[in-house]
């Protein structure tokens, strides 16, 4: 079999009361499937709870991981900050400041309100800081020759930041090497995505109520007021979402500077995050953690595909229901199109169907992390 391009996992997640995404107006996010209403979460909510985390399977403790800041105060907090606490002139560091907000955001960078969050790795805000403090000392009581020096500096910045990238094997940090980013600004710091996530949704219609609630006083008396000092409501879903993750293996090595060690490290812990990471809000008054109940990883070098299609007819919202029609519809897939993959399951209940015995997670995502790094599974 040649060697794998993508990985896939497909996972089975149950949560009963709770608000796991919320929209614009506070309810829980919602999808149209097979002509009924699911519930939703969000890919984008998925991945920062992934890349936030912080316990044994978290990013960050990776050994050559590279921090990474979302902002568009970054240029504010990380560089233009840092010169005035050092005791440069304020009026020498905005100076300053203006150009290298243009040379990062883009033209209307100098207006807080006009920039886009941009991503940016360690490697390169630590470069700004010091270029930053570089012509603070060459000109430390005037603002003008600061601010002249510092639009010299823009206008080479895109060459000299490119120069930054290709000498640094994670310019941009991990998370843009595993997630993309777009910089408007400088269209060479794009990164494509190597990690593709989709919305997870419910394998069945939406099931929801609107709870009520209320806030008592302490310190009220009976004899003054019997009723509640605040009444609310809000949205409240239980669901078994089904998810979805895809994993290109020659551009995260490729976006990971050629490091397939640290590709299958890092795909090994993202297994793990996937299936005990829960996407929660509200974490005070519905506790919203639950792990994957069942989830299967595949390796091979044909185009990936979802097993949604499973569920575009809802099934009932019952794990061993689930697993049995995203194993019946892999079934009929391999039957009409060939088995071209290799796979590892985990599953809580239901294991028939697809040939393979249940492991437990650590060998699902050790059977992951080799896949990334061998290209073999």
């Amino acid at each position: 079999m040649p060697q794998a391009k993508f990985i896939q996992i497909h996972s089975l997640h149950g949560y009963s009361a709770t608000l796991l995404n919320r929209d614009d107006s506070g309810l829980a996010k919602r999808i149209s499937y097979g002509g009924t209403s699911r519930t939703r979460i969000s890919s984008q909510c998925l991945k920062r709870h992934w890349r936030t985390n912080k316990d044994v399977h978290s990013l960050d403790n990776i050994e050559g991981s590279v921090a990474a800041t979302r902002s568009r105060e970054i240029v504010t907090r990380k560089v233009t900050q840092p010169l005035i606490d050092a005791g440069i002139h304020k009026e020498v560091a905005n100076a300053i400041d203006k150009q290298f907000q243009i040379a990062i955001y883009g033209d209307k960078g100098a207006e807080k309100s006009s920039r886009q969050p941009l991503l940016l790795g360690k490697p390169e805000i630590d470069y700004l800081e010091r270029e930053a403090r570089r012509i603070a000392d060459e000109h430390p009581s005037d603002a003008a020759k600061a601010e002249k020096a510092a639009e010299e500096w823009r206008k080479g910045s895109k060459e000299n930041m490119k120069t930054l990238r290709e000498s640094s094997k994670l310019p941009g940090g991990l998370v843009s090497a595993l997630f993309g980013r777009m910089v408007t600004s400088d269209v060479e710091a794009n990164l494509d995505a190597a990690i593709y996530v989709a919305h997870a949704f419910t394998v069945h219609a939406e099931d929801s109520e609107s709870d009520y609630f209320t806030v008592v006083d302490d310190l009220h008396q009976i004899e003054d007021d019997a009723g509640a000092d605040h009444i609310g409501e809000t949205e409240l879903s239980s669901g078994l979402y089904y998810g979805y993750v895809v994993i290109d293996r020659e551009n995260l090595i490729k976006n990971l500077g050629g490091d397939s060690e640290l590709a299958g490290e890092i795909c090994k812990r993202l297994a793990g995050l996937i299936a005990t990471v829960s996407p929660g809000a509200k974490l005070g008054s519905t506790a919203p953690f639950g792990y994957a109940g069942w989830m299967l990883a595949e390796a091979g070098h044909r185009q990936p595909r979802s097993l949604a299609e499973a569920f575009r007819d809802p099934c009932k919202p019952l794990l061993k229901k689930a697993v049995s029609a995203a194993h019946a519809h892999l079934s009929n897939v391999d039957e009409t199109y060939g088995t071209h993959e290799s796979r590892c399951l985990m599953s809580l209940g239901e294991s028939e169907g697809v040939g393979l015995e249940s492991v437990s997670l650590e060998e699902l995502s050790a059977w992951v992390g080799r896949a990334i790094q061998s290209g073999d599974a």
